[in-house]
């Protein structure tokens, strides 16, 4: 008897280790693991409610529905596709009237690059329910303030569309593909400063202020769309490389009424960028912020709306560079906040009109990660930070003034936050790497949940059955004394009398962050499914990285991928003499810059990484856009021997381990020049390697079976090889 209950005991422990399920690529980038979350929210201004575009799948129809913010209850719909045979195929976006009775529909969109599209757009009127197509395939249209006008933007011109007469009048009439474009950012402004609308309408509805680009002198990148065609076709557009010519810029007030414009003097700039341009709310003074090609000296302008002349409001200098955002607000007597990184961490500032510092907000070491708002009946500011340490998200609410502080996320990981139109109430984004995303409505004034929206426990109990192993987090100290966040995943079976090869992943780029206390990403469930399979995967995020203070961030100015491969290579040293690490068997992977980073690291280290994966790498800085790469590293004119000094290129002499290295043959962001200009490199130095191109495939590398055959593919790799 006892001998047959060992050996049920001895089936049934054996059972649940068998029954304990295996990860595969498949799930991993089909989505089944894909947490719930809140669809888009938008905060509508003049009451506490926000709308939601849903999706009913019995009707095969969508609906903007409208939720009191107190209570999250619907109120009621707007607009319901089924009742508009013109909407049939569904809403892609929309975008109110600042009254709140007017909708602006888009459909049949079509995407340009990252952020810009042209699409089919409607007019909605909310009270009388009528629907009015405006035009084909436009961009970036947007209400005038007192909801009388259109303006947008067609084929590089500007246009003004009247809805009473529902006349469309012409604003520019120079624009010219590859030429002249007016009210919308050329390439590397939408790539690099992250906007693509560059018109803005004065408060007062009379004025529209616009940038315009001159791309004429800027060189043409061209690329080839295979497809299925007999013959590819070749896709040409304007790219400005590190050290070439970038757009002329000019900015221009156009006059709504007399249909004049006038070109604000910007003479005294020479090779300089309109980084942000928007009216301010007295309506006869625009801003703009000018940088030099540099970056690192930014000049806020006030420009009179009627002369069109211009004044220095405030200037900032950096010794590395200025990052550009989106947080300048002004308040109802036109003083602003800011934020700046000026006392070595980024903090929020408030100023006067006149551009004199009244306030700084937030002070510490540590930074400001997102600038929520300002309430102004209560002189209260809502933000994010790192106080409580840089992997992890808190969000606050303090007084103008800098006073009365109060932390409103409780919770460890990674807090967000969406406030109602009011600031009464505020929704709360929060997950931890053992929390899946929780999504719960909270007060301001204290932070108490008033009620769960989403748990996701769903997912929290799918994933039981996997028994995944946890993400470790520590830090890191090199033998240089660098001290370094990381993280580390082990098998769930791990013995510390056993030696594992190490499998490292990084990104590592200006201001970047991989090291941070919050879900998983389907590459998080990647590693775990390596660590199935007996690896160990470690992260670290090396100088230069992000949220540890400008010095730190900007350690590595005039030299990128100096210091931050150096820290690789020696995180890998250490991580080696650790006693459950079989130091002959380290890889390391990484993509965009991380592929950058993977490529220096097998080449520079060689006697340490055994082999790397490098997807839609840079290869030389020299290849990539004026704006980002000049940003780090001034010029190649300027500093030749920071771009050819880390170029993995001119190392491919020393390869000795194994390299896989990826490439989409229509990346737009990252040119697969890059690839083919290293696949020959390292033909010459008659280095072997594995190589695949993804036909038509941009920076990204999706669509279709793509995700799951690439992974796959590295998979098959990392296995074969390490």
């Amino acid at each position: 008897m006892k001998s047959k209950l060992v050996f049920v005991i001895l089936f049934l422990s054996g059972f649940n280790l068998i029954a304990q399920q295996k990860l595969t690529v498949e799930e991993i980038y089909s989505g089944a693991f894909r947490t719930e979350t809140m669809d888009e929210l938008f905060a509508m201004k003049n009451s506490n409610q926000y709308a939601v575009l849903n999706f009913d799948r019995s009707s095969r129809s969508m609906q903007l529905d409208l939720y009191d913010f107190a209570t999250l209850q619907k109120i009621n719909t707007i607009v319901d596709t089924k009742n508009f045979p013109a909407l049939a195929d569904g809403i892609d976006s929309f975008v109110f009237s600042k009254d709140e009775k007017q909708l602006l529909i888009a459909i049949n969109t079509n995407a340009i690059f990252r952020h810009s599209f042209t699409a089919d757009y409607f007019l909605y009127n909310l009270a009388s329910k009528k629907l009015t197509k405006i035009a084909s395939q436009l961009q970036e249209p947007t209400f005038s303030p007192d909801g009388l006008k259109i303006g947008f933007a067609k084929e590089n011109n500007l246009f003004i569309y009247d809805i009473a007469s529902e006349k469309i009048t012409q604003v520019t009439t120079d624009g010219k593909k590859n030429s002249i474009i007016n009210g919308i950012t050329d390439w590397v402004y939408e790539e690099e400063f992250a906007f693509v609308r560059a018109y803005d309408w004065s408060a007062d509805s009379k004025k529209l202020a616009y940038i315009r680009f001159d791309e004429s002198q800027v060189p043409e990148f061209s690329m080839t769309i295979f497809q299925k065609e007999l013959y590819p076709k070749i896709e040409t557009f304007k790219y400005p490389k590190a050290g070439e010519k970038n757009s002329e810029v000019s900015l221009f007030v156009h006059d709504v009424n007399t249909g004049s414009s006038k070109e604000v003097n910007l003479g005294n700039y020479n090779d300089f960028y309109i980084a942000r341009m928007k009216w301010t709310n007295d309506a006869n003074v625009l801003c703009a912020q000018v940088l030099n090609r540099h970056q690192d000296n930014l000049d806020l302008l006030f420009i009179d709306g009627t002369s069109a002349t211009s004044k220095v409001v405030l200037n900032e200098k950096d010794k590395a560079y200025i990052d550009v955002n989106d947080n300048l607000t002004f308040l109802k007597d036109n003083s602003f906040i800011w934020t700046s990184e000026k006392d070595g961490f980024n903090h929020i500032y408030v100023y006067d009109k006149t551009g004199k510092l009244k306030n700084q907000v937030t002070k510490g070491n540590w930074e400001v990660t997102a600038y929520y708002g300002l309430d102004e009946k209560t002189k209260t500011v809502f933000y994010q930070s790192v106080e409580n340490g840089s992997t992890i998200r808190d969000v606050y609410r303090i007084g103008l003034d800098g006073k009365n502080k109060v932390k409103l996320s409780s919770q460890i990981g990674t807090n967000s936050a969406t406030f109602s139109p009011n600031f009464q109430y505020f929704i709360n984004t929060y997950s931890s790497t053992t929390q899946p995303t929780i999504y719960t409505l909270n007060y301001t004034k204290d932070g108490k949940q008033i009620q769960s929206i989403i748990d996701n426990k769903v997912l929290a109990d799918k994933l039981i059955k996997y028994n995944l192993p946890a993400k470790e987090f520590f830090e890191l100290t090199t033998e240089k004394g660098n001290k370094l966040n990381a993280w580390m995943i082990k098998p769930k079976d791990f013995d510390a009398n056993k030696k594992y090869p190490v499998f490292m992943y990084q990104y590592s780029g200006p201001g970047s962050q991989q090291v941070d206390n919050k879900w998983n990403t389907a590459n998080d469930y990647w590693f775990m499914m390596l660590s199935q399979q007996g690896y160990i995967t470690v992260c670290v995020d090396g100088r230069g990285t992000g949220f540890k203070g400008a010095a730190f961030k900007k350690v590595t100015q005039k030299q990128l991928g100096k210091l931050e491969v150096e820290d690789q290579i020696d995180a890998a040293k250490v991580i080696g003499n650790y006693s459950y690490v079989d130091k002959t068997r380290i890889g390391i992977f990484g993509w965009s810059y991380g592929g950058f980073m993977s490529s220096n690291c097998l080449f520079k280290g060689a006697e340490v990484f055994k082999m790397a994966i490098a997807v839609a790498p840079v290869t030389n800085w020299r290849f990539y856009d004026s704006i980002y790469t000049e940003r780090y590293l001034q010029t190649p004119q300027e500093n030749a021997s920071g771009y050819d000094d880390n170029s993995p290129i001119n190392f491919v002499s020393k390869l000795k381990g194994n390299f896989l290295l990826i490439h989409g043959s229509a990346d737009d962001n990252v040119h697969v020049q890059n690839s083919m200009q290293m696949v020959e490199a390292l033909v010459q130095a008659n280095k072997q390697f594995d190589w695949a191109i993804y036909p038509d495939k941009n920076h990204g590398i999706y669509g279709g079976k793509t995700r799951i055959q690439l992974y796959n593919k590295m998979t098959n790799f990392i296995k074969e090889k390490l």
